[in-house]
Protein backbone atom coordinates (compact mmCIF):
# COMPACT_ATOMS: atom_id res chain seq x y z
CA UNK A 1 0.00 0.00 0.00
CA UNK A 2 1.17 3.21 -0.73
CA UNK A 3 0.12 7.18 -0.55
CA UNK A 4 0.54 10.02 -2.85
CA UNK A 5 -0.43 12.69 -1.31
CA UNK A 6 1.82 15.64 -3.17
CA UNK A 7 0.59 19.31 -3.64
CA UNK A 8 1.09 20.80 -6.69
CA UNK A 9 3.72 23.20 -5.10
CA UNK A 10 5.54 25.22 -7.21
CA UNK A 11 8.24 27.61 -5.67
CA UNK A 12 9.26 31.20 -7.35
CA UNK A 13 12.76 32.56 -6.94
CA UNK A 14 10.62 35.31 -4.99
CA UNK A 15 9.57 32.89 -2.89
CA UNK A 16 12.66 31.04 -2.49
CA UNK A 17 14.89 34.54 -1.65
CA UNK A 18 11.99 35.28 1.00
CA UNK A 19 12.40 32.11 2.90
CA UNK A 20 15.85 32.52 2.81
CA UNK A 21 15.48 36.16 4.32
CA UNK A 22 13.26 34.13 7.06
CA UNK A 23 16.01 31.40 8.11
CA UNK A 24 19.08 32.72 7.26
CA UNK A 25 21.84 32.19 10.22
CA UNK A 26 25.52 34.21 8.94
CA UNK A 27 26.24 35.89 11.88
CA UNK A 28 23.80 34.23 14.47
CA UNK A 29 26.91 32.37 16.13
CA UNK A 30 29.55 34.92 15.17
CA UNK A 31 31.63 35.52 12.17
CA UNK A 32 33.95 32.35 12.31
CA UNK A 33 30.87 29.84 13.32
CA UNK A 34 31.46 27.04 11.48
CA UNK A 35 29.01 24.54 13.24
CA UNK A 36 25.65 26.61 12.14
CA UNK A 37 22.64 24.06 13.68
CA UNK A 38 24.90 22.14 15.41
CA UNK A 39 25.17 24.82 18.15
CA UNK A 40 21.59 24.62 19.66
CA UNK A 41 23.63 21.06 20.62
CA UNK A 42 24.58 22.02 24.29
CA UNK A 43 25.64 20.41 27.28
CA UNK A 44 22.09 20.70 28.79
CA UNK A 45 20.87 19.02 25.68
CA UNK A 46 23.16 15.72 25.50
CA UNK A 47 22.40 15.52 29.17
CA UNK A 48 18.59 15.57 28.69
CA UNK A 49 18.89 13.19 25.75
CA UNK A 50 20.54 10.67 27.97
CA UNK A 51 17.26 10.54 30.30
CA UNK A 52 15.48 8.91 26.92
CA UNK A 53 17.59 6.08 27.64
CA UNK A 54 15.20 3.48 28.78
CA UNK A 55 15.37 0.01 27.75
CA UNK A 56 19.04 -0.04 26.60
CA UNK A 57 18.12 -1.33 22.81
CA UNK A 58 20.33 0.37 19.82
CA UNK A 59 19.81 0.56 16.87
CA UNK A 60 22.45 1.37 13.53
CA UNK A 61 21.11 3.80 11.19
CA UNK A 62 23.84 3.07 8.73
CA UNK A 63 23.78 1.04 5.39
CA UNK A 64 26.03 -1.81 4.88
CA UNK A 65 29.24 -0.03 2.97
CA UNK A 66 29.89 -2.29 -0.20
CA UNK A 67 30.57 -2.67 -3.45
CA UNK A 68 26.78 -3.04 -4.41
CA UNK A 69 25.57 0.39 -3.51
CA UNK A 70 23.94 2.33 -2.01
CA UNK A 71 25.22 4.77 -5.14
CA UNK A 72 24.23 3.77 -9.24
CA UNK A 73 27.32 1.44 -10.29
CA UNK A 74 27.28 3.83 -13.60
CA UNK A 75 27.24 7.00 -11.20
CA UNK A 76 30.37 9.44 -10.54
CA UNK A 77 29.95 8.30 -6.66
CA UNK A 78 32.21 5.25 -6.05
CA UNK A 79 30.98 2.68 -3.05
CA UNK A 80 33.21 1.02 -0.72
CA UNK A 81 35.50 -1.16 -2.26
CA UNK A 82 37.60 -3.04 -0.01
CA UNK A 83 40.68 -4.61 -0.67
CA UNK A 84 43.06 -6.78 1.40
CA UNK A 85 46.82 -5.25 2.22
CA UNK A 86 47.81 -9.16 3.66
CA UNK A 87 45.72 -11.98 4.13
CA UNK A 88 45.50 -15.72 5.29
CA UNK A 89 46.50 -16.90 1.78
CA UNK A 90 49.44 -14.85 2.09
CA UNK A 91 50.68 -16.11 5.27
CA UNK A 92 49.95 -19.85 3.68
CA UNK A 93 52.09 -18.47 1.31
CA UNK A 94 55.17 -17.46 2.93
CA UNK A 95 57.52 -18.05 6.06
CA UNK A 96 55.21 -16.02 8.49
CA UNK A 97 55.73 -12.78 10.43
CA UNK A 98 59.47 -13.37 12.35
CA UNK A 99 59.92 -16.56 10.11
CA UNK A 100 57.15 -18.24 12.60
CA UNK A 101 55.08 -20.43 10.78
CA UNK A 102 51.08 -19.54 11.41
CA UNK A 103 52.00 -16.53 12.74
CA UNK A 104 50.94 -13.22 10.72
CA UNK A 105 47.92 -10.99 10.51
CA UNK A 106 45.22 -9.69 7.97
CA UNK A 107 45.45 -5.67 6.75
CA UNK A 108 42.63 -4.38 4.60
CA UNK A 109 41.97 -0.75 2.83
CA UNK A 110 38.83 0.96 1.39
CA UNK A 111 38.34 3.22 -1.41
CA UNK A 112 35.17 5.02 -1.61
CA UNK A 113 33.22 8.75 -1.95
CA UNK A 114 32.86 9.85 0.99
CA UNK A 115 29.06 10.35 0.32
CA UNK A 116 28.26 7.07 -1.21
CA UNK A 117 26.71 5.63 1.94
CA UNK A 118 24.88 6.61 5.05
CA UNK A 119 26.44 10.24 5.72
CA UNK A 120 25.99 13.74 6.97
CA UNK A 121 26.25 16.41 4.60
CA UNK A 122 28.80 19.49 5.95
CA UNK A 123 28.64 22.98 5.60
CA UNK A 124 30.92 23.29 2.86
CA UNK A 125 29.20 20.73 0.59
CA UNK A 126 26.74 22.85 -1.03
CA UNK A 127 27.33 26.42 -2.45
CA UNK A 128 24.92 29.16 -3.87
CA UNK A 129 25.75 32.03 -5.32
CA UNK A 130 28.95 31.43 -4.79
CA UNK A 131 28.81 31.07 -1.61
CA UNK A 132 29.12 28.51 1.47
CA UNK A 133 27.85 28.39 4.81
CA UNK A 134 28.34 31.71 6.65
CA UNK A 135 29.59 33.77 3.79
CA UNK A 136 32.51 31.66 3.04
CA UNK A 137 33.56 31.83 -0.74
CA UNK A 138 33.22 28.58 -2.83
CA UNK A 139 36.95 28.85 -4.23
CA UNK A 140 37.96 28.21 -0.62
CA UNK A 141 37.09 24.37 -1.15
CA UNK A 142 39.97 23.22 -3.63
CA UNK A 143 41.14 19.90 -4.90
CA UNK A 144 42.60 19.02 -1.30
CA UNK A 145 39.51 19.94 0.87
CA UNK A 146 38.15 22.84 2.51
CA UNK A 147 39.50 24.78 5.37
CA UNK A 148 36.89 26.01 6.66
CA UNK A 149 33.26 24.14 7.18
CA UNK A 150 34.41 20.99 7.51
CA UNK A 151 32.49 18.16 7.94
CA UNK A 152 35.38 16.90 10.12
CA UNK A 153 34.40 19.25 12.92
CA UNK A 154 30.91 16.57 13.47
CA UNK A 155 33.69 14.55 14.89
CA UNK A 156 32.32 15.33 18.71
CA UNK A 157 29.32 17.32 18.56
CA UNK A 158 26.39 14.56 17.11
CA UNK A 159 25.37 13.51 20.44
CA UNK A 160 21.94 14.74 21.02
CA UNK A 161 18.16 13.65 21.36
CA UNK A 162 16.54 11.91 18.41
CA UNK A 163 12.98 11.88 17.17
CA UNK A 164 11.62 9.48 14.92
CA UNK A 165 9.05 11.03 12.34
CA UNK A 166 7.22 8.12 10.82
CA UNK A 167 4.66 9.63 7.87
CA UNK A 168 4.28 6.69 6.32
CA UNK A 169 2.95 4.96 9.26
CA UNK A 170 0.92 8.40 10.48
CA UNK A 171 -0.66 7.73 6.88
CA UNK A 172 -1.43 4.29 7.22
CA UNK A 173 0.54 3.15 4.37
CA UNK A 174 3.66 1.62 3.79
CA UNK A 175 5.78 4.36 1.78
CA UNK A 176 5.60 7.94 0.41
CA UNK A 177 5.04 7.46 -3.37
CA UNK A 178 8.32 9.30 -5.17
CA UNK A 179 6.42 11.90 -6.01
CA UNK A 180 5.23 13.12 -2.42
CA UNK A 181 5.94 16.60 -1.28
CA UNK A 182 6.32 16.48 2.75
CA UNK A 183 5.32 19.31 4.45
CA UNK A 184 5.64 21.00 7.76
CA UNK A 185 1.75 20.06 8.70
CA UNK A 186 2.23 16.58 7.52
CA UNK A 187 5.50 16.67 10.29
CA UNK A 188 3.34 18.49 12.36
CA UNK A 189 0.64 15.71 12.69
CA UNK A 190 2.73 12.96 12.75
CA UNK A 191 4.44 13.80 15.73
CA UNK A 192 1.10 14.51 17.60
CA UNK A 193 -0.30 11.39 16.19
CA UNK A 194 3.17 10.08 18.18
CA UNK A 195 2.49 11.88 21.10
CA UNK A 196 6.05 13.60 21.05
CA UNK A 197 7.36 17.32 21.15
CA UNK A 198 10.47 18.72 19.10
CA UNK A 199 12.90 20.35 21.31
CA UNK A 200 15.45 22.89 20.83
CA UNK A 201 18.58 20.96 19.81
CA UNK A 202 16.89 17.58 18.48
CA UNK A 203 17.89 16.28 15.12
CA UNK A 204 14.49 14.45 13.38
CA UNK A 205 15.10 11.40 11.46
CA UNK A 206 11.95 11.67 8.74
CA UNK A 207 11.28 7.81 8.04
CA UNK A 208 9.45 8.35 4.36
CA UNK A 209 9.76 4.41 3.29
CA UNK A 210 11.37 5.04 0.27
CA UNK A 211 14.32 2.35 1.59
CA UNK A 212 11.57 -0.09 1.69
CA UNK A 213 9.72 0.76 -1.28
CA UNK A 214 13.61 0.34 -3.36
CA UNK A 215 14.54 -2.77 -1.51
CA UNK A 216 10.80 -4.56 -2.26
CA UNK A 217 11.71 -2.72 -5.91
CA UNK A 218 14.55 -3.34 -7.60
CA UNK A 219 17.27 -2.36 -4.73
CA UNK A 220 19.55 0.55 -4.85
CA UNK A 221 19.19 0.62 -8.96
CA UNK A 222 15.59 1.75 -7.86
CA UNK A 223 16.25 4.00 -4.78
CA UNK A 224 18.87 6.40 -6.59
CA UNK A 225 17.84 6.69 -10.34
CA UNK A 226 14.10 7.50 -9.31
CA UNK A 227 12.52 10.92 -8.14
CA UNK A 228 11.85 10.57 -4.32
CA UNK A 229 9.68 12.00 -1.60
CA UNK A 230 10.82 14.64 0.82
CA UNK A 231 10.28 17.52 2.53
CA UNK A 232 10.31 20.95 0.77
CA UNK A 233 12.16 24.54 0.98
CA UNK A 234 8.68 25.47 2.73
CA UNK A 235 9.32 23.02 5.45
CA UNK A 236 12.87 24.92 6.37
CA UNK A 237 11.18 27.90 8.31
CA UNK A 238 9.03 25.73 10.44
CA UNK A 239 12.74 23.99 11.16
CA UNK A 240 14.53 27.24 11.58
CA UNK A 241 11.66 28.31 14.33
CA UNK A 242 11.90 25.15 15.98
CA UNK A 243 15.53 25.26 16.78
CA UNK A 244 16.31 21.51 15.24
CA UNK A 245 20.02 21.14 15.30
CA UNK A 246 19.44 18.46 11.94
CA UNK A 247 17.36 16.26 9.85
CA UNK A 248 18.22 13.10 8.15
CA UNK A 249 16.12 10.94 5.97
CA UNK A 250 16.12 7.60 4.29
CA UNK A 251 16.63 8.65 1.07
CA UNK A 252 19.31 9.64 -1.12
CA UNK A 253 19.02 13.67 -0.94
CA UNK A 254 16.86 14.21 1.88
CA UNK A 255 14.69 16.80 0.24
CA UNK A 256 11.81 16.01 -2.81
CA UNK A 257 13.63 14.85 -5.86
CA UNK A 258 12.70 16.43 -8.51
CA UNK A 259 12.21 20.23 -7.35
CA UNK A 260 9.35 22.30 -8.54
CA UNK A 261 11.25 25.14 -8.40
CA UNK A 262 13.67 27.48 -9.79
CA UNK A 263 16.49 25.09 -8.55
CA UNK A 264 17.58 21.46 -8.81
CA UNK A 265 18.63 20.71 -5.27
CA UNK A 266 16.36 24.06 -3.13
CA UNK A 267 16.28 22.54 0.34
CA UNK A 268 19.88 21.63 0.39
CA UNK A 269 21.13 25.16 -1.54
CA UNK A 270 18.93 27.14 1.33
CA UNK A 271 19.87 24.96 4.36
CA UNK A 272 23.26 23.74 4.35
CA UNK A 273 24.42 26.83 2.53
CA UNK A 274 22.00 29.95 4.45
CA UNK A 275 20.39 28.10 7.56
CA UNK A 276 23.66 26.00 8.57
CA UNK A 277 21.12 23.23 9.02
CA UNK A 278 22.56 19.62 9.38
CA UNK A 279 21.43 16.93 6.92
CA UNK A 280 21.56 13.36 6.86
CA UNK A 281 21.01 11.04 3.84
CA UNK A 282 20.48 7.59 3.39
CA UNK A 283 19.62 6.52 7.02
CA UNK A 284 17.91 2.81 7.32
CA UNK A 285 15.12 3.78 9.88
CA UNK A 286 12.75 0.71 9.91
CA UNK A 287 13.93 -1.44 12.78
CA UNK A 288 14.20 1.76 14.79
CA UNK A 289 10.64 2.44 13.25
CA UNK A 290 9.18 -0.92 14.19
CA UNK A 291 10.48 -0.70 17.94
CA UNK A 292 9.06 2.83 18.18
CA UNK A 293 5.59 1.65 16.66
CA UNK A 294 5.46 -1.45 19.17
CA UNK A 295 6.69 0.61 22.11
CA UNK A 296 5.35 3.65 21.15
CA UNK A 297 8.55 5.84 22.39
CA UNK A 298 9.73 7.81 19.46
CA UNK A 299 12.76 9.55 21.23
CA UNK A 300 16.27 8.66 22.32
CA UNK A 301 19.75 9.05 22.61
CA UNK A 302 21.35 9.66 19.05
CA UNK A 303 25.15 9.44 18.57
CA UNK A 304 26.01 10.45 14.94
CA UNK A 305 28.98 8.45 14.88
CA UNK A 306 30.50 10.36 11.90
CA UNK A 307 34.34 10.04 10.62
CA UNK A 308 36.49 13.26 10.93
CA UNK A 309 38.16 13.15 7.70
CA UNK A 310 40.39 16.67 7.82
CA UNK A 311 39.40 18.89 5.32
CA UNK A 312 36.10 16.86 3.93
CA UNK A 313 32.70 17.96 2.96
CA UNK A 314 30.92 15.18 3.86
CA UNK A 315 31.15 12.52 6.60
CA UNK A 316 30.80 8.79 6.38
CA UNK A 317 28.58 7.59 9.87
CA UNK A 318 27.18 5.21 11.85
CA UNK A 319 24.32 6.62 13.41
CA UNK A 320 23.00 4.88 16.88
CA UNK A 321 19.70 5.60 18.76
CA UNK A 322 19.86 4.09 21.95
CA UNK A 323 16.48 3.69 23.51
Amino acid sequence: MSVDASPELLTTQTELDAIIERVNNWGRWGADDQLGTLNFITPEVRKAAAACVRSGKVFSLAVPFGRSGPAPLDGPRLNAQLTMLQSGADLHGGDGMGGVPGYGFADDMVTMAISSGTQWDGLSHFFHDYKMYNGHDCHLVGSQGTPVNSAAVLADKLVTRGVLVDLPRAAGVDWLEPTHRISAEEIENALDRQQVEVREGDVLLIRTGNMLRARQNGGWVEYAKHPEPGPTVEVLPWLHAKKVAGIATDNWAVEAVPSRGPLLFPVHAVAIVHMGLLMGEIFDLEALAADCAEDGVYEFMLNGGSLPFTGSVSAPCNPVAVK
